[in-house]
């Protein structure tokens, strides 16, 4: 056998050896120095270093641990800040670095340096390691010296944990001229323009619905359709108490038959004498008095029964809330809806009121379907706000549905979204802010 043979078996035996040490290494400062210490049973340099991302120079070729305070290890620092720029296992000379660094080249380093990189699996460079010497370098030996890089980046992989593209960032942002550059871009997205918008309380109500009104004063005494229940014309649908009623209807026939027989007596008398003629008009006025009244009992008689106008859906809330409750003449008692015809009413709080256009789109996300909203378009804004039922001072606001976005139920609640002018995004953060300071401080 050869002596060029038992050179190169010689040299394998040494990169497994190698290779297994790393493998067993438990911690980083192990691999560090095999990298800049036992490399040089493959490799003649002079000097080798160990630079890790985050963690500096953290091995160098002879000192058993780096102080990071002396000005070698600190010139080494700031010249892998641009080694580091480069890729591939490479030759590096003082005109690689920045002038500075390049001029106290000679008084830290040999003439001669090779890089070789520490790549992740995403190729991205997380370590370097630096050998110099007096003489060339020969391609072989960097050949042999990307292997040997491989086996410490494989190593190392294993024992640092390689940042991500958020730990990247964060610290590309923790430098001055990074922390700058975000306040800049974060001043700059203040005036980007966006749609202003709020958000109010809303739910489905019918449109154009029509009003069924009390016809007379009375206590409601049956209800015969339940709420949201189909009607049809003529449906019955509720009645009123008829004892009064029948009651007043028996006074009112009373009091025509005794204005009648007394008419029928003055009639009878004026055939005699002049004195009986004058009290005939008088008693004919007050049995047509109570002719009209007697007809005016049977027809309230005849309206205790309500029925259905039109088709439609019987909107009220509870028929407990209107058995045997005293209602007025015209007070409303339930609407007759059209499930085809609803459209959005919401209570837009003056707190939140902005700048409404008529026909500006509204959202609407229903509390029973929130994952699909429903859109429509505003139809009304009422000029003045009035208190709703939860004591809130807000804005009635109506908006028709939009064809194709599905007619959800009557009676049906949620949140809509109702969208404004383009303004910056200072105004929509800071708009409430500054609302609630200008009324505290009185400008």
């Amino acid at each position: 056998m050869s002596a060029a043979s038992d050179g190169q078996l010689l040299g394998m035996g040494i990169l497994l050896q190698i290779s297994r040490r790393v493998r067993d290494a438990a911690r980083l400062e192990e691999i560090g120095f095999i990298a800049v210490n036992e490399s040089k049973q493959l490799l003649n340099y002079r000097q080798a270093a160990l630079w890790v991302d985050g963690k500096g120079v953290c091995a160098v070729s002879g000192i058993p641990e780096p102080d990071q305070s002396a000005p070698y290890i600190q010139w080494l620092s700031a010249a892998f800040g641009d080694w580091r720029k480069g890729s591939g296992c490479r030759r590096t000379a003082p005109d690689d670095l920045s002038p500075l660094l390049s001029r106290a080249w000679s008084d830290w380093l040999p003439s001669q340096a090779v890089i070789a990189p520490f790549t992740s699996k995403s190729g991205a460079v997380f370590a370097l390691l630096l050998l110099v010497r007096e003489d060339p370098w020969e391609e072989h030996e960097l050949a042999l010296l990307g292997e040997l890089s491989s086996i410490y980046s494989h190593g190392l992989r294993a024992l640092i944990p390689v940042e991500g593209y958020r730990k990247r960032i964060g610290r590309l942002f923790s430098e001055r001229w990074g922390r700058m550059a975000l306040a800049l871009l974060l001043f700059g997205a203040l005036f980007y323009p966006v749609r202003m918008s709020v958000q109010a309380p809303a739910e489905i109500v019918p449109k154009d619905p029509f009003v069924v009104r009390s016809p007379l004063e009375g206590v409601i005494d049956r209800f015969h359709v339940r709420p949201n229940e189909p009607v049809t014309q003529g449906q019955l649908l509720f009645e009123f108490d008829r004892t009064n009623l029948r009651a007043r209807l028996g006074v009112a026939g009373k009091s025509f038959e005794v204005a009648a027989e007394e008419y029928r007596q003055a009639a009878q008398q004026a055939l005699l004498d002049d004195r009986g003629r004058a009290e005939v008009m008088p008693r004919r006025g007050r049995m047509e008095e109570k002719a009209t009244e007697l007809s005016y009992s049977r027809q309230l008689l005849q309206r205790v029964e309500v029925r259905a106008p039109r088709p439609g859906i019987a909107v009220f809330a509870e028929q407990s809330d209107w058995v045997g409750k005293n209602v007025a003449v015209g007070e409303r008692v339930l609407v007759i809806a059209d499930a085809a015809k609803v459209e959005i009413l919401i209570h837009l709080p003056v707190a939140d009121a902005i700048d409404l256009t008529l026909g500006t789109p509204v959202t609407l996300y229903l509390a029973t379907d929130p994952q699909h909203p429903r859109t429509g378009r505003l139809r009304y804004a009422s000029y003045k706000p009035e208190v709703t039922a939860s004591g809130i001072a807000a804005y009635r606001l109506k908006a028709d549905m939009d064809e194709g976005s599905g007619l959800p139920r009557i009676g049906l609640a949620g949140t809509a979204r109702i969208y404004g002018k383009d303004v910056t995004l200072a105004y929509f953060l800071f708009r409430r802010p500054l609302t609630a300071l200008r009324q505290g401080l009185g400008w």
